[in-house]
């Protein structure tokens, strides 16, 4: 990503990806991974920390997310005929079961169109709109006016008791360094993917965190599930609600 800005200023730390998530000083976002994966870099207490984040949202209500994706859509849409330029809006995270019943795309439109006429070519912002929240960049000034819309949001087709495989490719994309790390992965379904009471999804859990989590690190890494429930950590087994 060609320019970091601090996430902490625009109001990142509110948003449902990390309201649960420990204080930091300063976020930044790194890029997309493979398979949907997003990559930021935070400051904690002078060290760095490491996040790698998935949203999902499980096969059965994937209607939902089309539903508000198509909204997100209009309103870039209608945006892009009023701007002056070339600018990508990257949709970081957003709470779909709040904005399918509240979500007005011509209200999004208004905030873009107010920062896209205020932006320089190259400039970065993050554009918060309700739950709404997501990277806008200027790329270069034109007579016309072109945005593209992105956003990354995984859809699980296999049973739920199949959720370690999700987590164990969070675990892959981990760098094993010397900085700390935190794997989230942000379920957005209205009937969360993990269940305590599926003996067999827990078991398989229990063995791949096993594998694949190595002990003799330094800094082994924080893996979060967080959904309408609240927020586990794997390894200690915290909840937080």
């Amino acid at each position: 990503m060609s320019q970091k800005i601090d996430l902490i200023n625009g109001g990142i730390q509110h948003s449902n990806l990390f309201l649960h998530m420990p204080l930091f000083d300063r976020i930044h976002y790194e890029g997309l991974l493979e398979g949907k994966i997003r990559k930021y870099s935070a400051l904690r207490e002078d060290a760095v920390c490491r996040i790698l984040v998935l949203n999902v949202i499980r096969q059965e209500e994937d209607i939902i997310w089309d539903a508000v994706e198509d909204l997100i859509k209009r309103a870039v849409s209608d945006a892009a005929v009023a701007v002056h330029g070339v600018y990508v809006f990257d949709l970081l995270t957003m709470d779909i079961h709040k904005e399918v019943k509240t979500f007005n795309p011509q209200e999004l439109m208004g905030v873009l169109i107010k920062h896209a006429q205020q932006q320089r070519p190259g400039e970065m912002r993050l554009i918060k709109y309700s739950s709404v929240y997501g990277l806008f960049q200027k790329l270069v000034h034109e007579d016309w006016g072109k945005i593209t819309f992105k956003t990354a949001v995984e859809v699980f087709k296999d049973k739920p008791y199949f959720l370690d495989l999700l987590i164990k490719r969070l675990i892959k994309n981990f760098e094993f360094a010397n900085d700390p790390g935190i794997l989230l992965l942000n379920d957005l379904s209205q009937a969360p993917l993990f269940d305590p009471g599926d003996v067999q999804q827990q078991e398989r859990i229990n063995t791949m965190m096993k594998a694949q989590v190595p002990k003799a690190i330094d800094f082994p890494p924080e893996v979060y599930i967080q959904d309408k429930n609240g927020v586990r950590e794997l390894l200690s087994g915290m909840i937080i609600k």
